[in-house]
C-alpha cells in the first residue's frame, strides 16, 4: 500500500530539506490559487507524491521540520485507511472517516491560519 499526497512547494521553509525517506514524485503542476490576505503567494507549485506506508510516519515527521510555520501551510497524506495532516511541528494521524480525528486537525489548521476554504482534505 501507499500514502499519497499533495506538497506545495511554496510551503516549504528556505534551505529545508526532506531527506532519508524515499518518496516518488508523480505529478508536478503551477496554479494561481493562493490566497494572498493569508499571507500566501499568488501561485502554487503542487507536487503530487507517493509515500510507502512503512514510511509515512517518517515522511510525515521530515514535513513537519520542513514547513513553514506561517501562512497556514499543511499536507495532507492518505492511504485508504489512514489520514496524515502535516503543519509545521505537528503532525495528526487519524483513521479514514474518523469524524473526532478530522476535526481536530481542522480547529488546529483554523488555530494556525488555515484558511477554511483551504481545510478540505478528503474525508
Amino acid at each position: 500500500m501507499t500514502v499519497t499526497g499533495t506538497l506545495i512547494a511554496e510551503s516549504l521553509r528556505v534551505g529545508a530539506q526532506i531527506e532519508g525517506v524515499a518518496f516518488t514524485t508523480t505529478k508536478v503542476a503551477r496554479a494561481a490559487v493562493g490566497d494572498v490576505a493569508a499571507g500566501q503567494p499568488p501561485i502554487w507549485t503542487f507536487i503530487e507524491l507517493e509515500v510507502s506506508d512503512d514510511d509515512a510516519p517518517l515522511f510525515a515527521s521530515a514535513l513537519e521540520a520542513a514547513l513553514l510555520g506561517g501562512g497556514g501551510w499543511y499536507c495532507d497524506l492518505r492511504s485508504d485507511e489512514e489520514t496524515f495532516v502535516v503543519f509545521a511541528g505537528r503532525t495528526f494521524q487519524y483513521p479514514r472517516g474518523d469524524a473526532p480525528g478530522r476535526a481536530a486537525a481542522i480547529d488546529y489548521g483554523r488555530s494556525v491560519g488555515v484558511p477554511d476554504a483551504q481545510l478540505d482534505w478528503p474525508v
